[in-house]
């Protein structure tokens, strides 16, 4: 059994869902690896990683918007405030969500469904710079 690592770094533009899926089916594809496991960690507390629906943007603006609602901004019984106000809010939406996702490798290929991609789920309101780490598993 052959492993292989990799990170890359994702500016995003503030909330919302940034595809990151191209990157990695990149890089899986490189490897050479027929079958296997790939773990996708990201290296942060206020971000997520999710694998959604890659063909109508308004499922990746409903997701948004929904956690928007779910946990607001500058809620006032956080203690945490000290980087500003989207800050504690963007540590919870990670914590309902997820900084790893594991995914199958199948004849070279990542065993996603059609309309499935990997997704870097922004969660702070300013662009952020955020450290993606890839770790492939196979023959």
């Amino acid at each position: 059994m052959k492993q292989f690592t990799h990170k890359f770094i994702v500016t995003t533009e503030g909330k919302g869902l940034r595809n990151i899926n191209r990157t990695i089916v990149n890089w899986v594809d490189e490897q050479g690896v027929g079958t296997g496991i790939l773990t996708v960690f990201l290296r942060h507390t206020s971000a997520s990683l999710t694998i959604q629906e890659n063909a109508d943007p308004d499922v990746l603006a409903d997701l948004n918007d929904f956690f928007n609602r779910l946990v607001a901004d500058g809620d006032p019984a956080f203690r945490h405030r000290s980087e500003g106000p989207d800050d504690m809010s963007a540590h919870i939406r990670a914590a309902l969500t997820q900084t790893q996702l594991s995914v199958p490798v199948i004849d070279g290929r990542l065993a996603l469904g059609t309309w499935q991609d990997i997704y870097l789920f922004e969660h702070r309101s300013s662009p952020q710079r955020r450290e993606v780490v890839l770790h492939l598993a196979g023959d």
